[in-house]
């Protein structure tokens, strides 16, 4: 068995891994490379690319559906599947054509990696790979079916969401969250009798109330059928139809359709590594822990990106990689901050976008602060554009208006978040916010409302009651 001796090795070669490994070789270590393959991770193979580009397709059928607001009338749009399909293949073996040339630009080794010390790891059969540091950024996959019966009546997931050209007529969606929201919305856009089982009061619970409280409805007012409080029972099978028994308002229910997609989470991806070989403390579920400086409890090994269960984004995957990689090489022991780190998009129509703290957080933690909202049926730019459908809004603090959090429900909120986010990375009050330049008509200018609203709150509060003379 071929031994070789490096002073770093990252385990997993998507976003986190590779921008770890960069990270490392540019402060000057010797970097290998370990991923089982495909190459590409996640976000390109089976993430945000390929979503986010037969979103597109859906978006636009939707548009030309609702043409007719905009004085432009036209028949049922044909869709095909088969050129949708096709084109999103091609644009995600470009993404990954490149990202494999620069995996290659260092010593890659593809197979199995498995922990056989806390300093070795073996790959395959015949490769041990010896490290200073080793960081582990092996990803997730999707969670076992959880409800019984699942398994046996079959599913499909949002991988094969991803690959499946042949549509059912109906569907069954399992959760509620951004994964299930965007390609269930993408499948009932393509035709298909969409339903949802949720366990929550509305879809996107993670989220503040009233953000999955939008969504919900537009979902509904879209024909998508969302059932909610529900509590799954089992599933099972009648003849080539599938049917969900589940409890909703104390009654015993079902529903029945072709297909159910199994949209109920993804889990940390570490089974094969045997972790314990290396005393890497781990939980199925929450993932290997880390401390805020992404050691293990192993000091010189690491662990980025979702197999640590903390903020699933492909930005913090990459903000957790370099942090390592630094800490790694250098020995330091800097710590993330998720602050900005954690703000996020869900690419739902309309769009939803967070940054900062949501109200959700605030009133957990007993923060005091100011809310002020804005629905975009009236602003102007998004009345002339036919793109009225939700709110943004805005937190500050009542002692100084510097600006806590915002969430954005509404067109292109993917985009309109990061003033957002510039907003808070310099702390921004809400009347500095307000003051900045923003040009009209556009949809970003509708973020001064509220910040001027907030602005004036804090006037008010601070001018004094004058008595009326007597």
């Amino acid at each position: 068995m071929k031994r070789l001796q490096y002073d770093v090795v990252v385990i997993g070669a998507g976003s986190g891994g590779y921008a770890a490994a960069r990270t490392a070789r540019d402060l000057g270590a010797r970097v290998a490379l370990v991923d089982r393959g495909p190459l590409g991770g996640l976000c390109i193979l089976r993430g945000c690319m390929p979503s986010k580009t037969l979103l597109a397709s859906s978006d636009r059928v939707h548009d030309v559906r609702e043409g007719a607001r905009l004085g432009i009338r036209s028949a049922e749009p044909h869709i095909d599947l088969h050129a949708m399909f096709a084109r999103k293949r091609e644009i995600i073996r470009s993404f990954a054509d490149y990202r494999i040339e620069a995996l290659h630009s260092f010593p890659l080794y593809e197979g199995q990696a498995s922990f056989i010390s806390p300093h070795e790891v073996r790959v395959g059969d015949d490769v041990v790979l010896a490290a200073q540091s080793i960081i582990i950024a092996t990803g997730s996959s999707i969670a076992p079916p959880p409800v019984a019966g699942l398994e046996e009546a079959g599913y499909i997931d949002s991988d094969a969401v991803l690959d499946r050209e042949r549509l059912p007529k109906s569907l069954i969606v399992l959760g509620g969250g951004y994964v299930g929201c965007e390609l269930g919305q993408f499948l009932a856009r393509m035709g298909v009798q969409t339903t949802f089982l949720i366990r929550a009061k509305q879809l996107l619970s993670a989220e503040d109330k009233d953000v999955g409280e939008a969504v919900t409805l537009y979902f509904r007012d879209e024909g998508i059928d969302v059932r909610a409080s529900v509590v799954l029972s089992h599933v099972e099978t009648r003849g080539e139809r599938k049917v969900v028994h589940y409890l909703q308002e104390g009654e015993r229910r079902s529903i029945e359709a072709d297909e159910i997609f199994h949209a109920l989470g993804r889990v940390p991806d570490f089974a094969a590594l045997e972790l314990e070989n290396a005393g890497v403390e781990c939980h199925a579920i929450t993932g290997i822990r880390t401390g805020p400086d992404l050691r293990t409890c192993v000091p010189h090994i690491f662990a980025v990106g979702d197999v640590t269960g903390d903020h699933p984004l492909v930005h913090v995957a990459i903000y957790q990689g370099e942090l390592a990689a630094r800490n790694a090489v250098t020995g330091a022991a800097d710590a993330a901050d998720y602050a900005l780190q954690k703000a996020h998009t869900i690419f739902t129509d309309p769009q939803v976008a967070i940054a900062g703290r949501t109200e959700k957080e605030l009133q957990a933690a007993g923060t005091p602060y100011l809310s002020s909202s804005y629905l975009f049926s009236d602003h102007g730019k998004a009345i002339a554009i036919d793109k009225t459908k939700g709110f943004v809004k805005m937190m500050a603090s009542p002692q100084n208006g510097r600006i806590l959090g915002a969430a954005i429900v509404g067109a292109e909120a993917s985009d309109l978040i990061h003033e957002m986010i510039v907003a808070l990375h310099y702390g921004a009050t809400a009347a500095e916010f307000a003051r900045i330049p923003h040009l009209h008509p556009t949809l970003a200018e509708i973020l001064t409302y509220p910040a001027e609203d907030i602005a004036a709150q804090l006037v008010s509060a601070q001018t004094p009651v004058i008595a009326a003379a007597v």
